[in-house]
This record gives structure tokens, sequence and C-alpha cells, in this order.
């Protein structure tokens, strides 16, 4: 599930993306890589790129003004491309805010959740995860901050595919987190807190600080880690 990020090497020479292209349509949900998977039609090598570029744009103007501000029509003048060639990668409004989603959710793993992974388990790991986090959001990885911060609050209260998409990932993150709290706690690293509450609280104060950042607080990760550590108390 690893999103598709520009070479930073030299190449050889690429075919431009054209989303006009009479591609095969495929799920733009899925990770595409057609070599991998042998295929070498330069068709599909295109249309593959093509959604992995429009889909990687979106996230960037999902995370400023939420995937409501999306449209095929905006994506279509923000990359020089046309409204039907990106109708035929998507086909409707809510695939394409749906593969936003699961862009979003791939970069997220590959920029937060798989290098806190090199840290033992318990303890070290939940540090890295909040570590990587605010590198996430500090940096930032997508033009407005956090993805899910920026989401969320507009689909909490909408059932719907979409709703469903980013329910999973935020609820997947949080189990995360108290997985790691509780393990700190087996190995007698932590005392004894309940562990889905202190996952709430660390991801309430994460997003308080993706706020924060937004607005210019270069403190904001400072009082992060001194939350943190109140929460994450080594045994007496």
């Amino acid at each position: 599930m690893s999103p598709t990020r520009p070479d930073s090497a030299a190449g050889p020479a690429r075919d431009p993306v054209d989303a006009d292209d009479p591609v095969d349509r495929v799920d733009p949900m899925e990770p595409v890589d057609p070599v991998a998977s042998g295929t070498t039609d330069r068709r599909l090598l295109r249309g593959a790129r093509a959604r992995q570029v429009i889909a990687r744009h979106a996230v960037d103007v999902a995370s400023m003004e939420g995937l409501n501000g999306l449209s095929i029509g905006r994506l279509a003048g923000d990359l020089g491309l046309s409204k039907s060639g990106i109708a035929t990668l998507f086909g409707t409004k809510e695939k394409l805010q749906l593969a936003a989603a699961a862009w979003a959710h791939a970069a997220f793993l590959d920029a937060v959740v798989r290098p806190a992974s090199a840290a033992p388990r318990g303890a070290a790991r939940l540090r890295a995860l909040i570590e990587h986090w605010i590198g996430y959001a500090e940096t930032p990885l997508f033009a407005g901050g956090c993805f899910w911060a920026a989401n969320l609050p507009d689909f909490d209260s909408r059932p719907g595919p979409i709703r469903d998409e980013l329910l999973q990932h935020h609820r997947g993150w949080l189990a995360l987190l108290a997985g790691e709290v509780r393990q700190a706690v087996e190995a007698g690293e932590i005392v004894d807190p309940d562990a889905d509450l202190a996952a709430f609280q660390i991801d309430a104060v994460l997003t308080a600080a993706n706020t924060a950042l937004r607005l210019g607080d270069a403190d904001a990760p400072g009082r992060v880690r001194r939350i943190v550590n109140t929460l994450l108390v080594p045994p007496a």
C-alpha cells in the first residue's frame, strides 16, 4: 500500500502523464504497479502514473480545503488535464475522494508507522510513533497538515463510504497507539494506565498540535512531548 513517489535520480525517459489516454479503468483505490505485475502496455503505465499524480494533488487540496473541496473540474484546472480524462480514470467525485483518502493513508503509513516499527515495541515505539507524527505535521507531508484533522470533522455525522474510510483509518491509528501502551505496561516500562484512554489523549494532543502548527505556533511539538511524558510515567 505504498504511494508512488517522484524519482530522485535521473532515469529512463518517461512518457508524459496523459489522463485522456484511453486506458482500461481499474479501481483507483488500489495501488497500481503494472511493471511488477508483468504488464508492459504503455497505455496502462501512463494511466497508472496519471492516477497517482491526480490522487496526490487531491490529497494536498483536501488537506487544505477538505474532501468536499475536491472536484474533477478543480483538479483538471490545477493539473492542466481535461475533465473527461480525470472522469475516465476515477468515474465519480466520490471515487476520487476515496482514492485521495487511500493515497493519504498509504503516505501516512510510509511517513509515520513504518519508520517507527524499527523501534522496540512498547514505550520506545510509542514515542517513535509520536515523533514521526510530529514530523508528518510539522514538515508538513501534506500542504494543509494532517489529512484526518482536516476531514474527519466534515464527515463525522455524514454516514457513507467516505466516513467509513476515514473512520477505519482513525480507529486503526488509535488501536496502534493503545497496543503500544499495553506493550509498555506489560514490559514494566510505564505504570498501568487505561490504554484506550491514553491513546485517545495522545491523539487529541497531536490533533491540537496540528492546528497550532498551522497557526504558526512553533512551540507546539515541545508541548506535545511534555504532555506525553505525563501520560507515560515509569514505575517508581
